[in-house]
């Protein structure tokens, strides 16, 4: 492995005069499409840990949400037309003479996410799921089946994951938005509030900006007034939360495209604009660490539903960031890290081709010392991702 340490190449971004960051939430058509695929992924590595012991190859990040059709109305409403999903990818589905159910784990299993997750949406009557998986071309299949044999997988595609620490005023109040409307806490005092919200954030100076997309279900609300009253209520709350994350004032508008003297207000029969208004997508909403952050070293990799064992798309993104997380956590005298690792197919995992540290320091200096440490956290990070495939099983790490 190449190990370069340096200064950071550009300011802090809390220094920069224009910051942005947003969060697609996980009612939001791309939302539900990767953590549908990562679901997927989660299932199909527990079926094949109990039944053969080990995580069999597959790829099932490539998903599609086809928006249904719907009437939403105060009151009530109805959907029309349902909402289609198409799971698609890479699957073993038979070993030692055993049939993998790849199928039912894609449809029960997309059910199960549906149910627990969108608290106004039925997946028996709103939402069909397909399943388009096929098993994985021989030659990927054999190279990920020699790195298991020898014990030391080896990345089955050339990539780069990045990461960053520690996060921006900006960047955790508008994870801290997104988690508020939809805690179960809100969803119970508030169930008008559906799981569709989406946060963009700017900084402008010392001035911070919140934009709030919020689906609204509408047999919770009664009338155009009481959508008013409701809908700054949940101004209000999450306007609290990105202040108390943030630590300053917070600017927050929601559903700026509201009408309401035209009758025209975001409201939804199921809480996410799937239902009619927008389609989805793996691979196009957050990055692995759960934001979208333009103004950051960032890739457009999608982690969500590639294998945890050889998929350097998906263990290096998580990687990078717990790097440098560690860094800034770990190393005096580090103010903020920027951590890329990039792969080469075929190369072992904990050994990238390439890693690129940078740092931002109280002194504006990298000393052998300071190289030591990143290098000895660089290390234990890495020989750590063979313990990341039932974590990721066990559905313990997001990413998204």
């Amino acid at each position: 492995m190449e190990l370069i340490v340096g200064v950071a190449r550009t300011p802090s971004v809390e220094a920069l005069e224009t910051e942005v960051v947003e969060r697609k939430g996980r009612g939001h058509p791309d939302t539900i499409c990767d953590a549908l695929a990562e679901h997927l992924s989660a299932s199909l590595s527990r079926f094949y840990l109990d039944c053969f012991g080990e995580v069999l190859h597959h790829n099932v990040d490539k998903a599609l949400l086809w928006a249904g059709s719907a009437r939403p109305a105060f009151g009530g409403g109805e959907v029309l037309a349902p909402i289609e999903i198409y799971l698609a990818g890479r699957a073993t589905t038979e070993f030692e003479g055993v049939t993998v159910p790849v199928a039912e784990l894609a449809v029960e299993g997309s059910r199960a996410w549906l149910r627990e997750h969108l608290h106004a949406l039925d997946p028996d009557r709103h939402v069909r799921i397909h399943c388009l998986t096929r098993p994985g071309s021989a030659e990927l299949v054999a190279a990920y089946r020699r790195g298991g044999r020898v014990g030391v997988p080896t990345a089955n595609d050339t990539s780069v994951g990045v990461g960053f620490a520690p996060p921006s005023r900006l960047e955790r109040a508008v994870a801290a938005v997104e988690a508020r409307l939809n805690a179960p806490e809100v969803k119970a005092a508030c169930p008008e509030i559906g799981e569709d919200v989406k946060v963009m954030g700017t900084h402008r100076g010392n001035r911070l900006h919140l934009t709030v997309a919020c689906a609204f279900v509408g047999r919770h609300v009664s009338g155009m007034g009481d959508y008013l009253d409701k809908r700054e209520r949940a101004r209000t709350i999450a306007r609290e939360a990105a202040e108390a994350a943030a630590g300053c004032e917070v600017e927050v508008d929601i559903n700026l495209a509201d009408d309401p003297d035209g009758g025209h207000v975001y409201l939804t029969v199921t809480g996410t604009s799937a239902e009619a208004g927008d389609d989805g997508q793996a691979g196009r909403g957050n990055r692995a660490n759960g934001l979208i952050t333009p103004c950051r070293p960032m890739s457009l990799e999608g982690a969500a539903g590639k294998n945890p064992v050889t998929h350097v798309g998906k263990l290096y993104q998580v990687a990078a960031g717990r790097i440098a997380r560690a860094i800034v956590e770990g190393v005096p005298g580090v103010l903020s890290a920027e951590c890329a690792l990039v792969s080469r197919i075929g190369r072992p995992i904990a050994d990238p081709w390439l890693a690129d540290v940078r740092l931002e320091t109280a002194d504006g200096r990298i000393d052998p010392s300071l190289r030591a440490a990143v290098e000895a956290i660089l290390g234990t990070e890495l020989d750590g991702l063979g313990a990341l495939a039932e974590a990721f099983a066990r559905g313990e790490i997001a990413v998204y």
